[in-house]
């Protein structure tokens, strides 16, 4: 968005991340990508997780799901977005992960700080304007991240698409502590 309110805040670039000689960010993926290719060897996986979970979170930065959780290459699926919105999307991605790769459990982590707890549907009034026409998608901001982690249990636990529904479970991320706290669906 063109507006102060939703620009990002600046963050200063790290020395080895900084883009060089004109480059862009994304030639620099590039190059680390080579880098990775020439150290990288096939583990020989298929891309059925190993230990038949599917892990639904947000696509914030400070989290680094595989590190918090102590998941290695190939051990879950990993579906994310903003918020870790329980979406039709999400639903179709849990669907192909449970009917056609043989998950069994589904985690949902939500974080402190979100940015979406500061957005809300005015988000998409102002896209309009700015480019006239309103997404088709929500925004599905929220003020109380344990009641959208309880919703997105709910919709994933109700989706009749979906053969694994007894272990859902849902928490919370500490960004400032890195702990996870779980969520009581009944609460």
């Amino acid at each position: 968005m063109s507006t102060p309110a939703h620009r990002p805040a600046e963050h200063p670039v790290r020395p080895h991340l900084a883009v060089r000689d004109g480059g862009t960010v994304t030639d620099r993926l590039v190059e680390a990508n080579h880098r990775y290719a020439d150290a990288f060897s096939d583990p020989g996986m298929d891309a059925r997780p190993v230990l038949r979970v599917a892990v639904v979170a947000c696509m914030d930065a400070r989290l680094d799901l595989h590190a918090a959780l102590g998941l290695e290459l190939g051990d879950c699926h990993t579906i994310r977005n903003a918020g870790g919105v329980v979406t039709d999307d999400v639903i179709r991605s849990l669907t192909i992960s449970q009917r056609a790769l043989g998950t069994r459990s589904v985690m949902l982590v939500h974080h402190t700080g979100c940015g979406l707890e500061s957005l809300t549907e005015d988000f998409r009034h102002e896209i309009e304007d700015e480019v006239g026409q309103r997404p088709a998608w929500a925004v599905e901001s929220f003020r109380d991240v344990d009641q959208d982690v309880r919703q997105s249990m709910q919709r994933v636990r109700t989706s009749p698409f979906l053969l694994h529904v007894d272990d859902v479970r849902g928490f919370v991320f500490d960004v400032t502590t890195g702990l996870l706290r779980e969520i009581d669906p009944a609460a």
